[in-house]
């Protein structure tokens, strides 16, 4: 007889224990963004490389936290600040129970940064 299988190897939804902390990741969030942008000046030649740079920071980071059977998306975007206003929109297909998503702004005088 064989023997059987794991029951955690068909699991889709992670358990109670390892869903998604907004909160945790927030701060995460703001760390970086703090620690990578505090002082700096805005400058379009170099948002490319700061919000590439910015992501893949947020991304190794949250897979440190090792939430099993998670899919990480990290938008960042740099705006120079001039009065202007901007809205920006994302849409995603997700479980609401196990879903969830984190978020932070970081400005100065010159520029801002959200993810």
């Amino acid at each position: 007889m064989a023997e059987p299988e794991d029951p955690a190897a068909y699991s889709i939804r992670p358990n109670f224990k390892l869903k998604f902390r907004p909160s945790i990741v927030t701060k995460l969030i703001h760390q970086i963004l703090v620690d990578r942008l505090t002082g700096a000046t805005y400058n379009p030649d170099s948002c490319s490389q700061w919000a590439k740079e910015i992501a893949d920071e947020v991304k190794n980071r949250l897979k440190e936290l090792e939430l099993a059977r998670y899919k990480y998306v990290v938008n960042v975007v740099i705006g120079e600040m001039r009065g202007e206003g901007v809205r920006m929109g994302c849409r995603c297909f997700w479980d609401a129970d196990t879903d969830n998503m984190a978020q932070d702004v970081f400005s100065n005088v010159s520029w801002v940064s959200g993810r």
